[in-house]
């Protein structure tokens, strides 16, 4: 796993001024950082920032650039998260629990938890992106979010080059949110990640897709991860584009929690929405089912458009700009808003 002192006889690489970024963010935006610097390790990280180069600029942090918007060329430091190292750092009775580093790729790291025999994480399968990134945004899919079995997050703060270590409490994880993308942003760069994957291992399929899948594939055989695995691709890929072949960054909107007075009043107006009652009494709604009601599914705004197969992504066609998907995302807002009375939030962080 990162040292803090693993590279202090060796620099960073600092890459030359007007550095692309093209192909650090999934959406393939083609703006520049005034500076950017590759880090492998902790020391790296520390030495970056320290760096006189660095002095008064503002700081970010790229790993897969998956839950990015760049609008515009970056006017300081881009520090590009490379630490790489997996490991089980203990187990007990109950459970493992494993580290991995902050630049590992998220679904290559699931992969290899299941290889190793250690299931749990499999609804997660295919999220693009680092296991850096993954406590920022609290990733979810099919049932199961990222802090279900987040133990600890380990991250540098900026102003003082100082480890500091985050409990999953201290995290504040929330609906696709984390303490890291609000109080702690440009604030604190995760550097690893440890996970608790219960032994005693259930089955997590409640999702109708997901069920589907599931049963076409194993049908009358005894559930295990892998199937899991497998169908969380296998559904995926059926639904999202592959961001190496079209410019996105996965959903773009949450899916609205709305109190039940406001479902009620809805549902009169609605009834065929999609909705899905919360432990606390309010109400999810299906984000994609309501922008595709407003005839958004497919439509294209100069080359910034709506997937054709799921209305919650954005895509770029080929030369959007980030100025042009934030265009369309308020266009859509606005017709949902219209329609429904109820406000979308996008995931993406916009810069």
């Amino acid at each position: 796993m990162p040292d803090l002192q693993a590279s202090v006889d060796t620099p960073p690489v600092w890459f030359a001024a007007g550095y692309p970024l093209r192909a650090h963010n999934t959406f393939g935006f083609d703006v520049r950082a005034r500076f950017a610097c590759r880090v492998e390790s902790e020391a790296d990280l520390v030495a970056a920032i320290r760096d006189p180069r660095a002095r008064g600029l503002r700081t970010l942090v790229l790993g897969g650039g998956s839950n990015i918007v760049l609008t515009r060329d970056f006017d300081g430091l881009v520090l590009l998260v490379a630490l790489a190292g997996k490991r089980v750092a203990r187990e007990d009775e109950h459970a493992w629990y494993v580290e991995a580093a902050a630049g590992e790729n998220w679904h290559e790291f699931v992969a290899w938890t299941l290889a190793a025999g250690m299931p749990g994480l499999e609804n997660l399968a295919l999220i693009p992106g680092t296991v850096g990134a993954a406590p920022i945004q609290n990733i979810g899919a099919y049932g199961l979010e990222m802090a279900e079995r987040c133990v600890s997050v380990r991250a540098i703060e900026l102003a003082s080059g100082a480890p500091v270590e985050f409990d999953a409490a201290a995290c504040r994880f929330g609906y696709r949110d984390s303490f890291f993308k609000r109080e702690g942003r440009e604030r604190f760069v995760i550097t690893s990640v440890t996970f608790r994957l219960p032994k005693l291992w259930q089955p997590n399929a409640g999702y109708a897709d997901l069920a589907r899948e599931i049963e076409q594939r194993n049908a009358g055989v005894a559930l295990h991860a892998r199937a899991v695995f497998d169908a969380v691709v296998a559904v995926r890929r059926a639904k999202l584009p592959d961001p190496l072949e079209l410019g996105n960054a996965g959903s773009f909107f949450k899916n609205p929690v709305i109190d039940a007075p406001q479902f009620d009043a809805l549902i009169m107006r609605e009834p065929q929405i999609v909705s899905y009652r919360q432990a606390d009494g309010r109400v999810k709604l299906a984000a994609g089912w309501m922008i595709d009601r407003c005839g958004w599914k497919g439509r294209a705004l100069r080359a910034a458009a709506v997937h054709e197969r799921q209305a919650l992504v954005l895509v770029n066609r080929g030369g959007a700009t980030g100025a042009d998907i934030l265009e369309l995302a308020q266009a859509i807002q606005r017709d949902v808003l219209a329609r429904f009375g109820v406000e979308l939030e996008q995931e993406p962080i916009s810069l």
